[in-house]
């Protein structure tokens, strides 16, 4: 870019999506008056997910980082991207951390954008594209996880130390159930029927609620399931109290893929909504042509419930295990016609328009306004409902591996620890789909706000103490 453009550079945007078809399509662009801004900065972001920036929230986010830093370059420094400096950086931090409070964003965002940062000019060393990074590194020791090793890791000195390590929001089940009768289904505080109050879908809303907070399920992961994924699981289910429910690779997280539990009473719940509510709204789909209102519908035939790939109408076939969370979906069933005839996927609108994941926080935002209409001011998120599972879970198997220790009179103290704490831990890693054991162990810290917990680990605690001998 030439001085005199970069003179005139004042409106520098971020688009979200890409005018293309297949997965980079969400891949966002910076542009500079509707063109894109700098073909080697669009090539970073195209090559994001291909260096594990997959997720469209994920790279929305590294999209808006990065635009606020390009525009500050442009409009503070007179500079292009490339050509920043480790000085350039401190006036951002200061601009970004150090400005009046309406201004100013938190520890944790300002790490988020070192990090976004950080990812960017390490791509343009290596591809060549800049010299050095305006980063200084230094180097730290670090013990290992889960061993004695010490580590030597390069340290970005732009982080900050004092942002919080986690924002761990979670809400006890009693007030839990209050939010979900109240707020969701439109109950008054005492459960009876509230005059004009009922939400007309406040069984879905319940629902999707209680799969959340039993199954900790993130919320793209939940929004996206597809109602014949259930058809195979009722009758596992009839004969068990739970059921394992695999999650496909590419509706996971990192795609890594895997299993939770769903409760039998949940499925039966959620076969009963399919049968009813969401057979209406198929009907309305259908009645209104609504898969014109689908952008890029993908047309499938009809799958069986344990089928692994999707059958497309045009020809070819997909591997559910590879179909992102936005192509399920647009994912349309057609009848033996060849005509479209419902959605694939599990939860719909009134008019059979697939729920997507912003709608549920509209929905869930609007069950905390009319809890505090009714007087019981509950404001939950359904991040907080994964949280709220994690924090929940973990208490319980903990208590549950302290009774079974009260048995174990041989086993060694530090592995009495070790499947104390770190069994509890990984079956949890497991449930929630972490890749780290040290993200789990966040919840740790939280488990103290439950005091059941508390007053049971105790109990069983000075049950293994042995009595003080008094003379």
């Amino acid at each position: 870019m030439d001085n005199d453009a970069r003179a005139g550079a004042k409106n520098i945007t971020l688009q979200e999506r890409r005018p293309i078809d297949g997965l980079d399509h969400h891949v966002p662009m910076i542009l500079l008056d509707g063109r894109v801004y700098d073909r080697e900065l669009d090539r970073f972001l195209v090559d994001l997910p291909l260096n594990g920036v997959r997720s469209r929230h994920s790279l929305r986010a590294y999209g808006y980082d990065v635009m606020v830093w390009v525009r500050f370059l442009e409009q503070a420094c007179g500079k292009g991207v490339w050509e920043a400096e480790r000085g350039d950086l401190t006036a951002f931090h200061r601009a970004r951390r150090r400005e009046e409070a309406a201004a100013r964003i938190s520890a944790a965002s300002w790490n988020r954008s070192v990090a976004a940062l950080e990812k960017l000019y390490r791509w343009a060393e290596v591809e060549g594209v800049v010299a050095a990074s305006p980063f200084s590194h230094r180097q730290v020791w670090r013990r290992g996880h889960g061993s004695r090793r010490i580590q030597v890791v390069a340290r970005n000195e732009s982080y900050e130390r004092s942002a919080k390590r986690s924002d761990v929001r979670f809400v006890s089940l009693d007030d839990y159930r209050m939010f979900r009768d109240v707020g969701l289904c439109g109950l008054a505080p005492n459960g009876g029927a509230r005059t004009g109050a009922r939400d007309r879908n406040g069984t879905r809303n319940a629902l999707f609620a209680e799969l959340l907070v039993t199954t900790g399920l993130r919320l793209e992961e939940a929004s996206f399931l597809l109602a014949f994924e259930l058809d195979g699981l009722s009758k596992t289910a009839s004969c068990s109290r739970q059921t394992w429910f695999k999650l496909p690779s590419a509706l996971t997280k990192g795609d890594r893929g895997r299993s939770v539990l769903l409760p039998r009473r949940l499925l039966q719940q959620m076969t009963a909504y399919v049968a009813v509510e969401r057979t209406l709204a198929v009907a309305k789909f259908r009645s209104r042509s609504g898969w014109r209102e689908i952008d890029r519908p993908i047309l499938i035939h009809r799958p069986m419930p344990s089928a692994v790939a999707l059958s497309l109408v045009n020809g070819g076939t997909a591997l559910i295990d590879a179909v992102s969370p936005e192509e399920r979906g647009r994912l349309v069933i057609c009848g033996g016609d060849g005509s479209p005839a419902e959605p694939a996927a599990l939860w719909l609108t009134e008019i059979g328009q697939p729920v997507q994941p912003n709608s549920w926080e509209v929905v869930f935002a609007r069950a905390g306004r009319r809890c505090a209409a009714a007087g019981c001011p509950l404001h939950v998120s359904p991040h907080q409902l994964r949280h709220t599972f994690a924090v929940h879970m973990l208490a319980m198997l903990i208590q549950h591996r302290l009774r079974d220790a009260a048995g174990e009179k041989t086993e060694a103290s530090m592995e009495g620890y070790r499947r104390l704490l770190g069994d509890p831990l990984q079956q949890v890693q497991r449930l929630l789909g972490h890749a780290s054991l040290i993200t789990t162990t966040i919840y740790l810290d939280h488990i103290a706000s439950r005091a059941d917990t508390i007053d049971s680990a105790v109990e069983e605690l000075l049950a293994l103490v042995p009595e003080a001998r008094v003379s």
